[in-house]
C-alpha cells in the first residue's frame, strides 16, 4: 500500500472520527471530502469504498466504548458500583434499549427506501438544514433550568421520546447526535445529559447496523485492502476519542447554535463545489 493511500485512509478516518458524534452530520462531511475530493471510489470501487466507511465508522464507535467503559460495565451488570450516582439512581440498559426501539424498527422497515432515495447531494443538503433549524428551536425553546442534569435522572418515558427523535436521523445528513441531543433538550435535559444518552445509545445501534453491513460485504477484504482499513479504522478512533472528549467538555457551554450555523455554512460549500 503506498503513501497515498495512507494518507487518504488517515484522513478518510480523521473526517468520520472528527464528525460522527458532533452534531454537524459526518455524511455532509464524507460528501465533501470523499467523493468531491479524494474520490476513494476511484481506486477501490464502489463496494470496497462502502465497505471502507463501514470499518472506519466501528473506530469511532470503539472510541465511545473507551470514554464511557465505565458506565458500560455498570450497565451490564458487571459492577455493582453507584459512585456518581444521585439519589442511588442510574441509567439502566433497559432504557437505553426503549431509545433503540423507534429508530430500530423504521430502520429496517425503510432501509431500501432510504438507501435508494435518500443518498442522494440533494436530500443530504436538506436534511443538513432542516436538522440545523431544528437545533436552533431546541436551543431558543428550551427550558432556562433542566429538569435533568445527568444522564441517570434520565426516565422510560424521555428515553422512548429521544428515540423517536433519533428516527429523524435515518434521513442521511439529518445528524444522529443533532437530533437526538435537540430532542432531549426540548424534553428538559441539559445539553450534557443529552450528549452522553445520544452517544451511550449510539454504540449498540451502530454496531448492529455496521456488522450487518460487513456481513453483507464480507468478500471485499483481501490482503491488499486490510491494511487500508486498519489504518483508517485507527484513525477514526483515535480522532473521535478526541473529538468526543472535547465535544462533552463545551456542550453545556457553546449549546447548539453555534453547530447549526456551521451546517448551514456547509450546506452553502456543498451546494458551490457540488453545484
Amino acid at each position: 500500500m503506498g503513501i497515498f493511500l495512507i494518507l487518504k485512509a488517515i484522513i478518510l478516518g480523521m473526517v468520520e472520527g472528527l464528525t460522527e458524534f458532533v452534531p454537524v452530520s459526518s455524511t455532509g462531511h464524507m460528501i465533501i471530502v470523499d467523493d468531491m475530493w479524494l474520490q476513494s471510489e476511484d481506486f477501490l470501487t464502489k463496494y470496497v469504498a462502502n465497505t471502507f466507511k463501514i470499518v472506519i465508522q466501528l473506530g469511532s464507535i470503539l472510541a465511545v466504548v473507551v470514554v464511557f467503559k465505565d458506565r458500560f460495565i455498570r450497565m451490564l451488570g458487571l459492577s455493582k458500583s453507584n459512585a456518581n450516582n444521585q439519589n442511588g439512581h442510574r441509567l439502566k440498559l433497559s432504557q437505553v434499549l426503549v431509545g433503540l426501539v423507534p429508530a430500530g424498527v423504521l430502520g429496517v422497515l425503510f432501509e431500501d427506501y432510504i438507501d435508494e432515495y435518500l443518498f442522494s447531494t440533494t436530500t443530504v443538503l436538506v436534511s443538513l438544514s432542516v436538522g440545523s433549524i431544528l437545533m436552533i428551536l431546541a436551543d431558543v425553546f428550551s427550558p432556562k433550568e433542566p429538569q435533568v442534569n445527568t444522564v441517570d435522572q434520565i426516565n422510560y418515558k424521555q428515553a422512548l421520546l429521544i428515540g423517536l427523535f433519533q428516527c429523524l436521523s435515518l434521513w442521511p445528513g439529518f445528524s444522529r447526535s443533532g437530533s437526538t441531543i435537540s430532542g432531549g433538550v426540548l424534553l428538559g435535559l441539559s445539553h450534557r445529559a443529552a450528549a452522553d444518552f445520544t452517544f451511550i445509545m449510539a454504540v449498540p445501534i451502530m454496531v448492529g447496523a455496521s456488522g450487518l453491513s460487513l456481513l453483507k460485504n464480507w468478500q471485499y477484504f483481501s490482503l491488499e485492502t486490510v491494511p487500508f482499513f486498519i489504518v483508517g479504522f485507527v484513525s477514526a478512533f483515535l480522532f473521535a476519542l478526541l473529538s468526543i472528549r472535547f465535544f462533552l467538555k463545551l456542550i453545556n457551554k457553546i449549546k447548539l447554535i453555534p453547530f447549526a450555523i456551521y451546517r448551514i455554512v456547509l450546506v452553502f460549500i456543498i451546494y458551490i463545489v457540488y453545484f
